[in-house]
């Protein structure tokens, strides 16, 4: 179990790192006139922050699935939920000054995740029948519409509609990696799982892209750690079967919120440094 509580880790730094130069990259991108458009992500393609950001997410997504394989999902999300804490002690590097409720939450954070390591039971996901697995690719379309309608709403709702729209989609790609059983090509081109992390991960970005363009980055990815933790912990937990050691479970439960809670109190540390620039 503990390498994939390494890989969890490695997945949270990757995470971290490109929220960075993602949010830096989408303020820099010309603002379209409004809702949600498609071609922000085209326009964000063509920054070389946002590109490398991509390359460590996709080191984080391998690092995510591989963890997820022995992991339960709450265990998993809240690691990653920590890519917040490490985005606040890499600004260190940027001169960037950390008070004590910070340093404090960056500690509370890590005591979360070692009580949430302590606690976990280790995994295989419990089989689940195909219509859970056709709900898949089923409900991110839904969220997918749901985004839509969020980027229309209101300036005071839309970054935080949108920011938690993003991490129930994170969230969904998360369930999906961890349902998804077969390693082989014609398997994974047959399972419609495979379908959803491709629809919801491109979903997830186009509307946490947008969130941290037009509103708060801190407000967007408060929402987006909440909609990325909680959901597909629940759905861990009372579908695919995942369980603390025996008589450990308060001490996930206190582990749990303890990390997102610290996880929260640093969500500012998404916002980029320096002010919008338009292309």
């Amino acid at each position: 179990m503990w390498w994939g509580l390494v890989c969890a880790l490695l997945a949270a730094v990757a995470y971290g790192a490109a929220s960075v130069m993602q949010a830096a990259a989408a303020r820099g991108t010309e603002e379209s006139a409004g809702g949600v458009d498609p071609r922000l992500l085209l326009r964000v393609l063509k920054q070389w922050r946002y590109l490398l950001g991509l390359g460590l997410d996709f080191l984080g997504f391998i690092a995510q699935l591989a963890a997820l394989r022995v992991l339960p999902l709450f265990v998993v999300q809240a690691a990653l939920a920590a890519s917040l804490a490490v985005t606040a002690v890499a600004a260190l590097a940027l001169g960037v000054r950390l008070s004590g409720r910070e340093w404090a939450a960056a500690a509370a954070v890590c005591v979360g995740l070692g009580l949430l390591g302590t606690a976990a039971e280790t995994e295989g996901s419990q089989p689940v029948g195909t219509a859970f697995h056709l709900a898949l690719p089923v409900a991110a379309v839904v969220l997918g519409g749901i985004g839509m309608l969020a980027g229309k709403a209101s300036r005071r709702v839309r970054t935080t509609a949108l920011g938690l729209v993003a991490g129930l989609l994170f969230g969904l790609v998360a369930v999906s990696g961890r349902v998804i059983s077969s390693a082989d090509l014609p398997g994974l081109l047959a399972d419609p799982a495979t379908y959803a992390v491709v629809v919801a991960g491109v979903l997830a970005m186009l509307f946490y892209a947008t969130a941290l363009q037009r509103g708060s980055v801190t407000g967007a990815t408060a929402m987006m750690v909440i909609g990325e933790t909680v959901a597909p912990s629940a759905i861990g937990i009372f579908v695919l079967g995942d369980q603390t050691r025996a008589g450990f479970a308060p001490v996930a439960v206190i582990g749990f919120a303890l990390a997102v809670a610290a996880a929260l109190a640093l969500a500012r540390f998404g916002e980029p440094a320096a002010p919008p620039v338009k292309a």
